[in-house]
Parts: C-alpha cells; structure tokens; sequence
C-alpha cells in the first residue's frame, strides 16, 4: 500500500472474491471480480437485488441486475455462470446496466442479454460508440490509430508503429457484438432498484473525458457509489485523445466532472472497477487532481526545455518500461495533458520538418 492509499479507508479489507463467487458489500448488493489478459488483471462487478414491473395485472418479476459485464471470452463466461449457479438465489437475471463502452465493461453484455432476455442499460453516446468500434477499428488501433501516433511523435519506434496498425481486431476480439437495443441512462436520471417494497433510489451521474458519457451510479440513501472507471483508488484512470477525435480536450472534461462528484456524500462507499473497495471519495478526488497537476507541471517544464511531442513526453510522464498495450495507453494520456495546456494556452502546438506535431512554450 503506497503513501496515498493510506489516506483511504479500505473498509471491507484486502480479500476479494475468487472467479465464479460473489461478497456481499451492501445491503442488496454483491461484489463479483473477473480475470483480464492485461496488466491490469481483473474488473470489479456488481450485482444488486432487483426488481420489475411486468405486465398490467401480473406480479412483479424479482431478480438481480448486473452492472458491468467482463470481456467476451470463455474464462469469463464460465465464471459468469458459476455466479448464476450459486448467487442469485434461483432468481433470473433481469438488467444488464453497463458503465460505459470499454471492452471490460461491456464485452460480455450481449451474451448476458441473450442468456437472460434482458435489456441493456446504458448511456445512449457509449451504446453508439461500442455499435461502431465491434464493427471497426477506429480509435482501437489499425492503420488509423498507427496514422495518428506516428504523427505524434511514435514514428521514431517503427516496430511500435507496425504493432499498433496490426491490432486491427482489438475491440471486436474483445466485444464481437453489441444488443441491438438499450435502455438509455442519462445524467439525473434515477433507476428503483430493489426488491419490491424495498427499492433504492440510483441516480446516473455522468463523467466525461475517460469514455465518452460514462454513468456512475450514486445511491445517496445506502451511501454507495458505483464508480465505473471514473475515480479508482490505486490508479488514476486513463484519460486519452484518440484518432477519431484528434483536437479533444478529454482531461479538462475528466477534472471537471470528478469534481463534480464532490456533490456525493464524502462518507460514501466507493465501489470501483479496479482495486478494492474504499471510503475517502473527496480525499481520492483531492489526490487525483494534485496527480494530474504534477503532470501539467512536469509537461510544462519539459516544453519549456525543448519542443515535445506525445512520444517524447511519454517518459517523462511514466517512468517504467511499457509494452505495447500501455504505450498506446500512455501516447494518448500524454497527448491529453498536452492538449488540456495547449487549449488552455499554455503551450503552443507545431507540425515539425519531419511531420510530427509538438509542443512549446514559445
């Protein structure tokens, strides 16, 4: 545990559920965790005792909702269905609410829909967005994401170049297909969940920047918040510019929208997709934001030394050896904090002798 990560309460401890079992972290809700091919090996999933209204005159259906899904693959699948063997207490699955489009997040739900006739539940620019990239490669690798990098400085590494532009099946490896219909979520808009006579009210709080309209989910009467990917208690989450949208500005939006979250009960338990469980939600919004103005700074001083681009500052910014999945990761965060200086004017942007765009301080 780091210095930061003492400055949180890890309430419910350091165990965590094994593939295929669930915790009970909640009233009504229960904590599921999956295996990720990455790094960053595994995603925190949740599900919450729920409840629906059927048809004029029929009683209600009661089962569970999932938020989250896992990747599409067959260590997740077999795990999922050791879950409805053992922790749902014989009752179906009715929801599958999804945070937002990352493969580890919504990888699984089409699956999930079709096991369960369930409906995804989600914001309506993600739903959009996951429809695209499981039928192309846009912003996910491929020769355009290779296009993109090497003009921000990745041409310096050809081989790194090759390997982005080969990984022209990323997402859809990950996601091979999207429902063909959703629920939408919406900033504001609040979800009764529970069993009848029981519900809670969850409340949708949008964050931008890390995906495109990210849903956390905010029960102020458990004081639970269902995070997503926005506020993490180990890691900062990746904030990055992609290909499809070259001039964005996604790390003002991510500052801007966890500070939002300041609005949220400070003793609430914060459930995240990665790392265990916490409360210190604004301390952790605190940490983040003083994280990223180190960042600025050192981006700052660098540019002012010489002209840098996303590829030259990713050093600077992250000081371990990267593989290739965590370069395109770190080209694109570096590129953010490029941009939020450059749109901010604090740093002028150029296009190079050679082609690559950098940045100054003159």
């Amino acid at each position: 545990m780091n210095d930061l990560e003492r400055e949180l309460d890890y309430c419910l401890g350091t165990e965590v559920p094994e593939p295929g079992r669930a915790f009970d972290v909640a009233s009504g809700v229960k904590w599921v965790r999956m295996a990720l091919p990455f790094a960053l090996n595994h995603i925190n999933l949740w599900l919450l005792r729920d409840s629906l209204p059927a048809e004029p005159g029929a009683p209600a259906r009661e089962g569970w909702s999932i938020v989250d899904c896992g990747i599409d693959n067959a260590s997740t699948r077999a795990a999922w269905e050791q879950i409805f063997a053992s922790e749902l207490d014989g009752l179906p699955v009715l929801r599958v609410i999804v945070t937002h489009m990352h493969p580890d997040h919504i990888g699984s739900a089409h699956w999930l829909c079709e096991r369960w006739n369930a409906r995804l539940w989600i914001s309506a620019t993600d739903f959009g967005i996951a429809r695209m990239a499981s039928s192309a490669s846009a912003g996910f690798g491929g020769p355009l994401s290779a296009a993109f990098m090497a003009v921000h400085g990745l041409a310096a590494d050809p081989a790194a170049v090759d390997g982005v532009a080969s990984r022209t099946n990323y997402y859809r490896n990950l996601v091979p297909a999207v429902p063909n219909t959703y629920r939408r979520l919406l900033d504001g808009k609040v979800l009764e969940v529970g069993p009848q006579g029981a519900q809670a009210h969850w409340t949708c709080r949008v964050g931008y920047g890390h995906a495109p309209e990210h849903m956390a989910l905010d029960c102020a009467s458990e004081r639970v918040l269902i995070s997503g990917d926005m506020v993490l208690p180990r890691i900062s989450t990746n904030v990055s510019v992609i290909d499809v949208e070259p001039e964005a500005d996604p790390l003002t939006l991510y500052l801007d929208s966890i500070e939002r979250m300041r609005a949220i009960d400070a003793a609430t338990l914060v459930l995240p997709s990665h790392g265990l469980p916490f409360r210190g939600l604004h301390t952790r919004i605190d940490q983040l934001q003083a994280h990223h103005e180190e960042r600025f700074a050192e981006a700052l001083a660098a540019c002012a030394d010489r002209p840098q681009s996303a590829f030259e500052l990713v050093p600077v910014l992250f000081k371990r050896k990267l593989d290739l999945h965590q370069m395109t990761f770190a080209m694109g965060e570096s590129l953010a904090h490029l941009h939020a200086l450059w749109l901010r004017g604090r740093l002028e942007r150029h296009v190079g002798g050679d082609g690559v765009i950098r940045f100054s301080t003159r």
